[in-house]
């Protein structure tokens, strides 16, 4: 079996692409599986530490506003797909999978073209444009909401399929008290807070973390508290973090990215993150404990609409951005760790939420199309 893959951007692209393909390895450990994305996405830290080969084809996303970047998009999502059929050709795949985002695009649309099976899943409840645009040319659309079918039309409802969202084998086979003790949490620490903005980072919740490290978790060694700042502010939360002399304490950790993320997850006792549906299938499988902050900048406003299923169910708290101040967080995570039952009865109906049979769906439906190649 040989496989392209494709998704990139950013890790809600990136990481459900990896799921799938690792998916397909571990089913079928002869399997040749190359990935494709952009020369300057997360997809180049992330792929290669996989292990697998990443190509690269020059595309870019569209601005909101008109401005000559989107010239150079729109000239790019033109002649894209001509570069991708020469990948194509030299690869030689039996199935080419996309998860989202603009790189998705080229190779799919080349892909369909020149008569390979091709698939692309969506995460989220509002399909993003690249979706939008490949639907008329993939055989299959996978699906984690109903909502995101009744947003492509009822035209598309044959090629869809909803399975729920692909994570890492690791999501659904770590135990906690077996991650704590890799981690060296066990005997350490008494509870273990893991908090990230996601993969390229959002100042609002790293200035959030940064005051709760300042105010509170510096002044609580029984807890560690592990923050991921993403990429691009990087460098602005490591000055802030050292301008508040946190370097110090032993019991707080800065990093830019979680590569183990199933590892710390799986050990955490509270997650705060953004709430992406990535992120939130993660949650669910492993039965996490979690605070949502919503990312407001994305298309209409999902990711607020998927945490605010997960609050009224009672399996997440959620505040806005625009909530967060005079010490609203501190005030809810920190009665979060003191309460093991409030935290028990949280991660018990978030299990509700989770979907464990989307890998082997996916597996499955895969296979399907490529044996009609």
């Amino acid at each position: 079996m040989r496989v392209l893959v494709t998704g990139g951007g950013t890790g809600g692209h990136v990481n459900p692409a990896i799921a799938i393909a690792g998916n397909i390895r571990e089913n079928q450990p002869g399997s040749e599986i190359a990935f494709v994305g952009t020369s300057h996405g997360i997809e180049n830290k992330l792929v290669p530490k996989e292990g697998y080969r990443l190509y690269h084809v020059e595309v870019q996303g569209f601005k909101r506003r008109l401005t000559p970047y989107n010239i150079k998009s729109a000239w790019l999502a033109l002649t894209s797909p001509m570069k991708a059929k020469k990948l194509i050709r030299e690869f030689k795949p039996d199935l080419v999978v996309g998860t989202g985002g603009y790189v998705s695009w080229p190779l799919l649309k080349a892909a369909s073209a020149m008569g390979v099976p091709t698939a692309v899943h969506e995460s989220n409840a509002i399909p993003g444009v690249a979706v939008k645009m490949l639907a008329r040319y993939v055989d299959r659309i996978y699906v984690n909401f109903d909502a995101t079918a009744r947003a492509l039309g009822d035209e598309y409802a044959p090629k869809i399929l909803k399975v729920g969202n692909p994570i890492k084998p690791e999501f659904a086979s770590l135990d906690y008290r077996a991650a704590r003790e890799k981690l060296g949490i066990t005997g350490k620490y008494e509870t273990f807070l893991l908090s990230y903005g996601g993969s390229m980072g959002a100042e609002k919740v790293n200035d959030e973390m940064l005051a709760l490290m300042r105010d509170f978790t510096s002044k609580h060694p029984e807890i560690l508290h592990v923050h991921a700042t993403g990429a691009i502010e990087h460098e602005a939360a490591q000055a802030k973090f050292n301008e508040y002399g946190l370097e110090k304490f032993e019991n707080l950790r800065l990093l830019e990215y979680i590569y183990d993320m199933p590892l710390e997850m799986a050990a955490a006792d509270v997650v705060v993150s953004r709430a992406g549906a990535m992120t939130l299938s993660e949650l669910a499988v492993l039965g996490k404990c979690c605070v949502l902050i919503p990312s407001p900048h994305v298309t209409d406003n999902h990711q607020y609409k998927n945490a605010k299923v997960l609050a009224d169910a009672g399996a997440a708290l959620l505040f806005e951005e625009k909530e967060l101040s005079d010490g609203v967080l501190t005030g809810a995570i920190g009665g979060l760790l003191s309460d093991s039952g409030r935290r028990s009865a949280m991660e018990e109906n978030i299990r509700k939420f989770a979907l464990p049979d989307a890998n082997r769906d996916i597996y499955l439906d895969l296979m399907k199309l490529a044996s009609k190649k």
